[in-house]
């Protein structure tokens, strides 16, 4: 019996979950033994996994769970250099040249298991079964603003805290912003969906967006458009090939450019199309400071969508429900080429 294990998530701020009570009950239904961890800070209920016939286990218990259990998490694992046994589900953020990627398959290397990266789940058109991306745009969009806003009044974006529904943080912002004027925002990647995502938040506070994706980024650059916009949203993944939107020398240059929400969020690729900054931000610091006069903030922190965590986790849940309830066939289709994946790094190191 194929056995699915959701384990608690470790990360601090990290409130999501990749499966619904409801989902985990079609899995039952399907004949998998599904067992969910307690969690401390899961926006979800542990009541409703119960109700759906799961077993439940005590939170952070996964390292000991049976051999043949499929550890099912989204962000990342506890960076203790312990071997990995098992076959886990999860955002490895591992085949892009990442410094923390190596270790993480050095880790599978050493235990023998295999990394299922969520980020690599495709159908045979080689489309992701299941993304974050719209809410990651839409979070990203307004903690984006929320740094703006804080520079209008002349300090540095302060802690953030996930919100109850997305009606509660748009009511938020909106009395945030209530006597400021609106900024001009730059979405890169505009058809996407991380990008559908912040142009939504930006237009429903009453900011005006342009749009741009490939035709408008197709030459490569320079793109001195980039700076007469007070916000940039980058909702482009880093990949090989990608142009540089800014450049190093944007720090210094005369710009309307005071805020850039890196909402893809990959400092550390070597492809990385913000580079006017080297790591990620936090919950706790969600912006940083790169440049003076005039101030130029980056916020780059990589799992906004935990900031609307009910919402975020119930859409992708059902994005990734169909595939979950493949499981029982791990060597073909979306699995199988997640499988593929991870050999053809794994053979690299």
């Amino acid at each position: 019996m194929t056995h699915l294990w959701v384990r608690a998530e470790q990360r601090p701020n990290e409130d999501r979950v990749g499966l619904t009570p409801d989902g985990a009950a079609r899995l039952v239904q399907a004949g998998l033994r599904v067992t969910v961890e307690a969690s401390a800070t899961r926006a979800i209920p542990i009541a409703g996994y119960a109700a759906a016939g799961c077993e439940i286990a005590a939170e952070n218990l996964w390292p000991h769970a049976p051999a043949d259990a499929i550890i099912f998490g989204l962000k990342e694992l506890p960076d203790d250099g312990t071997p990995l046994t098992h076959r886990h589900i999860m955002f490895g953020h591992a085949y892009k040249g990442q410094p923390a990627g190596r270790d993480l398959l050095l880790r599978f290397k050493a235990g023998g298991g295999i990394l299922y990266d969520l980020e690599y789940l495709v159908n045979d058109d080689g489309r992701r079964v299941a993304a974050f991306g719209y809410w990651a745009g839409y979070a990203g969009a307004a903690v984006s603003l929320k740094t703006w806003a804080a520079q209008q009044r002349g300090g540095l974006v302060g802690p953030i805290a996930t919100y109850a529904s997305k009606t509660a943080l748009l009511d938020d912002l909106a009395a945030e912003m209530h006597t400021l004027p609106r900024p001009r925002a730059l979405v890169i990647g505009a058809l996407g969906r991380v990008g559908t995502g912040a142009s939504d938040l930006c237009e429903a506070l009453g900011v005006h967006v342009t749009r741009w994706d490939i035709t408008e980024t197709a030459h490569g650059g320079p793109f001195p458009q980039v700076l007469q916009h007070e916000i940039l949203l980058n909702c482009i993944l880093a990949r090989p090939g990608c142009p540089v939107f800014v450049p190093a020398s944007a720090k210094s240059e005369s710009r309307a450019l005071t805020v850039i929400g890196d909402i893809a969020c990959d400092p550390t690729s070597d492809f990385s199309p913000i580079k006017v900054y080297d790591r990620a931000t936090d919950w706790g610091a969600p912006a940083r400071r790169v440049a003076d006069t005039p101030p130029l903030d980056v916020m780059a922190i990589d799992n906004l969508p935990s900031l609307l965590p009910v919402e975020s986790s119930e859409d992708y849940a059902a994005q990734l429900l169909p595939s979950l309830l493949a499981l029982t066939a791990l060597d073909a289709g979306v699995w199988g080429r997640a499988r593929a994946e991870f050999d053809r790094h794994l053979a690299r190191l």
